[in-house]
């Protein structure tokens, strides 16, 4: 109770420090605070060097009783000529607001050494938490911490965990066997395992080595590469445990050691801008009261800093010697994944103190502008909060991948058809080889052999026969698709990480597979669920001073200078306290605290520089982002704006006579007070570019023209960049704006300056030429995937006007779009909430929610030409979303072409998500950029984060992480549709490739009785799949382009060929299959009916089995290769080596191989050379098996692109005929769409067209 009443009293005392505050602090506030935006432009795209005006404006905090937490705007400048307005932006005394605004200041501050802890400590003072100490000691809350006590009797620190860390897959004695059962559990594997264990018996057609080999290569390079990936982890895993710290020695010192030798009671030393390296009870800092600021952005991505604070107590260990006499016991609960709960209690010097999670510093969380802090460890190693959470994320494969399984399953059951008929035949053969006794086969020599072959026990030796043809039609099966697949995803991910068009420069961030599992799924999305595609978030400020001309408007003074003026016992406060009271008795403006009446009511016009403080005002209403909305009951507007700046802009702009109420994608509407008639008029300013505000231009600019066709150009930003590009007109007034600035520095502001410039028609022209070339933004990126079939779901937490807003200004909704709205905000439904009946409000909301749902449904199945969009709210989704429901809800919302669920909750926007996959059984794509969308990202096929300003929690949870919106447009039309593309060929040609190897396996087979001999070489075999045909596989894999990038963009339709999956159709498979059948059997029956009982050779002699399988695998491995050629759409130079290379690695091979010892090379000892090479028939069957053999798929290809056309042998004729530049032409192929679009600026202009068609139509029609 005591030390309950000590911290109660501490924080009193802590809560009235802003009065003596140092006049030393006032000046580092204006470097501290900065600016947050969400947009990116390029840096100098403006292209305009000076300004005719400057505005300057800037932030301080206050203080006092005041609990509003809101944020005041205050402003002074000076111009003539050219302009110049300063406004000094003032954050609330609410504590939680002004602890933000001091931890982003000082994020941005850290050179600068403070010490001005008390104001920090007034900002967020202790926290309160409602939590129940008594807990400590029982179940879930057991763990003990003894600190600088080495002759304690309990069993000590010593029985939790060390503080290393590992997170590595395998250990190594773990990987052999851990690695091995994950390569055997893909079925194929497991059937390859079981032929090698096969070919150790006689039953094996083949030698063991010439088995096990391909399989060991196969294994053993899918093992290399996880070996690969987690050495990388464990050299990781040695950077992080090795790191140093200093640990207390005992006797007053501390010495370093490494990271992975602490343990739990350890009392720790961590200095600045270092990581914590364990779950810390944090007991004091280099400051006074023991606060210090920690960066989190390892574990929840947010860059501002946190403010810890030690308890009072051990605040005053300030030094190493404080630590010779101090010992402790902490108790606390035991490790949990939780990051901002903890629960605690330290004993120190017979007191008991409450632990928060104030006192906790987070292992891999940063100690930031704060020289020191000394800590007890509490959790160490795989017990801290951060490794607590580290979860790996959902598995997550392909549907080609899953309908490759499917695939081998058949092949599989194929095989073992095969077999079953082959071992049939066998056994009916072998039993006919008796007759009266005697064997018709004299040459098998029975009475030599085993049960292998024994006409009298013909049962068993055809189902030993059975395991022979298992083994030898293992060729149906590709050994090496699995690890080919895996090499051309690694290397699709690599050409998407180096992708330069998918580079963000101003972030220095590229575009960044995470996985590469799911490459090809990126080129079959249907559906993108996206949380929003323009982050708007709402804040408060005030508008309170501005200075114009010269002349100061506003009456008050910051809270710094109400601080300082308290220090020097000056009258200010007192003076104002009247003024105060006075303001105090007018109604509240949210964002509006302006008072002088020499501008207010419309009596600016008098002022000297009228035209001057119009220019002002007008700057204020247009230079933003914001967005208006009109109360349907009071009809008065808000607004929703990126920033708090630009909220109390237009808000002061309205005050004052110049209110924004209407924006479009062309144009800004404003009424605006005309000094002239000194009445409101209506004036629209025409948009023409947008330059948004990003870190490295350091301001935001608009273009916009005027109703008598003039340009200007409208500025805002950092004095860094706005004064150099000052004009001459403004310069008079630089070094009295400077002096200003750096008096407001003193008072602790901020500085941001605005600017204007008119532009003649010629400047303007240079500057959009390279404007337009160089956008590429939401909108566009939007109209494209529409373009492309996709449909795009927006998922936000905004209010309803919000959304719609935001839905215009991307181009998701359209003028003349049918919204199908479903709210809970009926009548009925507000009174029962009134009356706070639950039970009547759910089911009256659910039969609601039903009710809309089919009456949409209705209306859509009521008109087959209009285009609907479904908003709904968060509430209507929650009961949509039921079972009784969600099926309905799905069926709606797939007929419209925009989706808005507005007001959804994280837990709703991974239920939706959830639905549309389930439910539409095709791929779904989320991306965000928030910790809110993790749920969402993981529950989709893809997920896909943008590493923005709110974090990379986003990221972490991804498969694809991207920068920036609009580069969702080339992930999906180019990358995309070229992994599926080169993935869906690739898979299916491994599959011809070896089902016409096996073919002719198999027909050989029947040709010799099903005995069991193998057509070719042992070696010809084992290298068919692993040399001469893999690579040129792989090359299509990674190399292969039906059209460019640039002809991807340009034809988004081309996309659909993967929606529609219409290249790894079942249709599309057994085409493939189909050939592989039919040149397996040309290529046999052709060779044997070419070879057989005729001479070969001059000296007559007959053709042996070894030039006959060397013969068929020749022709094997030219036609397979030449389809592959057939097949490619763009030839590279290294698709040329492995496809021509692998025909001339076979010859080299036969050379090799025939060369060497006959115990070695058996029956191909010197084929090539004394067989084939002297034959011409051999160069004759080989020329023409693979002529006619691939003239049929020739002749297939040409009538499909001439009569039957997939869209990307359109745009290649296309380019083949020069018509790729004509519009014309273009559009002809455009039309070929999978379905009209309905959304996206190209609907626009359709939409806009189509009315006015209809309008010349009734005009035209309507009678006279």
């Amino acid at each position: 109770m005591q030390a309950a009443r000590s911290r109660e009293a501490s924080l009193s005392r802590r809560c009235d420090v802003l009065g003596p505050l140092p006049h030393r602090l006032a000046s580092p506030f204006g470097e501290f605070f900065s600016w947050d935006w969400c947009a990116i432009s390029s840096p100098g795209s403006c292209g305009v060097r000076d300004f005719r005006g400057i505005f300057w404006f800037g932030f301080s905090p206050t203080s006092g009783s005041d609990q509003s937490r809101t944020l005041k705007l205050v402003s002074l400048g000076y111009g003539r000529g050219g302009v110049l307005f300063v406004y000094l932006l003032v954050c609330a005394a609410g504590r939680g607001l002004m602890s933000w605004v001091v931890l982003e200041g000082m994020a941005r501050g850290r050179r600068r050494k403070l010490h001005f802890s008390k104001l920090y400590s007034f900002a967020c003072g202790s926290s309160k938490f409602e939590v129940d100490h008594s807990q400590i000691g029982g179940p879930g809350f057991s763990r003990v911490a003894f600190a600088n006590m080495p002759d304690c009797s309990e069993p000590g620190n010593l029985n939790y965990g060390s503080n290393y860390v590992s997170t590595t897959k395998y250990t190594l004695a773990t990987f052999f066997p851990k690695s091995l059962f994950e390569q055997f559990r893909r079925v194929a594997n497991l059937y390859f395992l079981f032929t090698a264990c096969l070919s150790f018996t006689s039953l094996a057609p083949y030698s063991v080595v010439s088995i096990i080999i391909p399989l060991i290569v196969v294994i053993g390079a899918t093992m290399l590469k996880e070996a690969i990936e987690d050495w990388r982890r464990y050299r990781q895993d040695i950077k992080v445990n090795s790191r140093k710290v200093e640990l207390y020695h005992g006797s007053s010192t501390f010495g370093f050691t490494e990271w992975k030798n602490l343990r739990v009671g350890d009392i720790v030393k961590v200095e600045k801008d270092n990581f914590f390296p364990a779950d810390l009870v944090m007991l004091s800092s280099s400051y006074d009261d023991g606060i210090c600021y920690v960066e989190t952005m390892n574990l929840d991505g947010e860059t501002n800093l946190k403010l810890k604070q030690s308890l009072e107590v051990t605040s005053g260990l300030q030094a190493d010697s404080s630590f010779q006499n101090f010992k402790t016991i902490i108790k606390c609960e035991d490790p949990n994944a939780s990051l901002y709960t903890f629960v605690g209690t330290m004993e120190y010097e017979d007191q008991e103190y409450p632990l928060s999670p104030q006192q906790l510093l987070l292992r891999d969380s940063k100690l930031r502008n704060t020289d020191y802090i000394y800590g007890v460890v509490v959790f160490t190693g795989h017990d801290t909060k951060v490794m607590q959470n580290a979860m790996n994320p959902p598995s997550k494969r392909s549907k080609i991948e899953v309908k490759m399984d499917k695939l081998i399953y058949l092949l599989l059951f194929s095989l073992v058809v095969v077999s079953s008929i082959g071992s049939v035949v066998f056994g009916i053969l072998s039993s006919d080889d008796l007759q009266d006794g005697k064997v018709k086969r004299w040459y098998l020599k029975p009475d030599d052999s085993s049960i292998y072959y024994d006409p009298r026990r013909a049962a068993v030796a055809a189902i030993l026969h059975f395991l022979t043809a298992i083994m030898l039609y293992s060729y149906f099966i590709p050994i090496s698709l699995y690890v080919s697949i895996e090499i051309v995803k690694v290397l699709q991910s690599i050409f998407i990480n180096q992708d330069i068009q998918m580079y963000h420069e101003e972030s220095n961030k590229p575009a960044r597979a995470r996985t590469s599992n799911l490459n090809e799924e990126l080129g079959q999305v249907a559906t993108i669920l996206s949380d929003k595609t323009g982050t708007l978030t709402c804040n408060s400020m005030e508008f309170i001073k501005c200075s114009i001309a010269g002349t100061a408007y506003g009456h008050g003074f910051t809270e710094v200078e109400r601080a300082i003026a308290r220090r020097k016992g000056s009258l200010l406060i007192e003076n104002e306290q009247s003024k105060e009271n006075h303001e105090q008795a007018k109604p509240a403006i949210k964002g509006y605290n302006f008072d002088d009446a020499r501008i207010i009511n419309g009596n600016w016009v008098y002022e000297p520089h009228s035209d001057i403080i119009q220019m002002f005002f007008r700057l204020l209403a247009i230079c933003h982002t914001a967005i208006p909305e009109v109360d349907e009951e009071t009809g008065k507007i808000s607004y929703e704006a990126e920033s708090p700046d630009e909220a109390a802009f237009v808000i002061a702009a309205r005050e004052l006579g110049f209110e924004f109420y209407q924006r479009t994608q062309t144009s800004i509407s404003i009424h605006e007070l005309d000094p002239v008639s000194c009445k409101h008029v209506e004036k629209s300013y025409k948009l023409l570019n947008v330059l948004e505000f990003n870190s490295s231009r350091k301001r935001m600019s608009v273009v916009v023209q005027d109703d008598e066709g003039k340009l200007l150009l409208l500025s805002k930003g950092a004095d860094s960049v706005m004064f150099e590009r000052l004009g001459k007109g403004g310069r008079g007034f630089e070094n009295k704006t400077k002096e200003q600035m750096l008096e407001y520095a003193d008072a602790g502001l901020r500085t941001l300056v605005l600017a204007y410039r008119r532009l003649d028609e010629e400047e303007y022209k240079s500057f959009n030429k390279r404007f337009m070339a160089a956008k590429n933004s939401v909108p566009e990126c939007i109209d494209k995937l529409a373009q492309a079939g996709i449909k795009i779901w927006v998922l936000t937490g905004d209010k309803k006007e919000t959304a719609i807003n935001i839905g215009f200004a991307c181009s998701l909704l359209r003028q003349g779009m049918k919204q199908i709205i479903i709210t809970l905000d009926g009548p009925e439904i507000i009174h029962l909430e009134k009356d706070g009946n639950k039970e009547a409000i759910a089911k009256v909301s659910r039969d609601s929610v039903l009710y809309q749902i089919n009456e949409g449904k209705k209306l859509l199945s009521s008109s087959n030409t209009e285009s609907f969009a479904l908003v709904i709210d968060g509430r209507s989704l929650a009961y949509a979303l039921e079972d009784d429901a969600k099926n309905l809800f799905l069926q709606l919302a797939v007929g419209c072409a925009s989706v808005i669920c507005c007001r959804s909750s994280p837990k709703q926007k991974a239920l939706v998500t959830r639905l549309v996959k389930a439910g539409s059984g095709k791929v779904t794509l989320a991306i965000g950029d928030g910790a809110n969308d993790v749920g969402m990202l993981q529950e989709a096929d893809i997920g896909v984060g943008i590493s923005g300003a709110e974090g990379m929690q986003a990221v972490m949870a991804s498969d694809i992480a991207i920068s920036q919106f609009r580069f969702l447009e080339r992930l999906l039309l180019v990358h995309g549709h070229w992994c599926y593309r080169r993935i869906s060929l690739m898979i299916c040609y491994f599959f011809y490739k070896n089902l016409t190897f096996g073919l002719t396996l198999f027909l050989y087979e029947a040709y010799s009785s099903f005995s069991g001999q193998p057509a070719y070489d042992d070696w010809y075999m084992s290298l068919y799949n692993v040399i001469f045909t893999s690579l040129p596989a792989i090359a299509l894999g990674v190399f292969d382009q039906d059209v460019s990038a640039r002809f991807c963009l340009k034809f988004p339709m081309l996309y659909q060929e993967g929606v529609q999956n219409l290249l790894f159709s079942w249709l599309q498979i057994l085409s493939w299959l189909f050939s592989g059948v039919c040149n397996g059997v040309m290529i046999f029956f052709f060779c044997t009916s070419a070879l057989q009982h005729r001479a070969f050779r001059k000296g007559g002699e007959a053709v042996g089995l070894e030039v006959l399988g060397a013969t068929m695998y020749t022709c094997v491995i030219w036609v397979v290769n030449c389809q592959m050629a057939l097949s490619i759409s763009y030839f590279t130079l290294i698709q040329h080596m492995f496809i021509w290379g692998g025909i001339a690695l076979w010859y080299l091979f036969l050379l090799a191989y025939g060369a060497i010892t006959p115990t070695l090379s058996t029956s191909a000892f010197m084929v090539f050379v004394e067989g084939l090479a002297s034959a011409p028939s051999y160069w004759i069957i080989t020329l023409f098996v693979v002529i006619a053999t691939l003239l049929p798929f020739f002749i297939y290809l040409a009538i499909q692109m001439r009569f039957f056309p997939m869209h990307h042998n359109m745009i290649q004729w296309m380019r083949f005929d020069g018509h790729a530049d004509d519009p014309e032409y273009c559009q002809v192929v455009r039309q070929r769409s999978v379905r009209p679009t309905t959304v996206g600026v190209s609907a626009r202009v359709d939409a806009t067209v189509s009315q006015l068609a209809r309008k010349v139509h009734d005009v035209v029609h309507s009678p006279p």
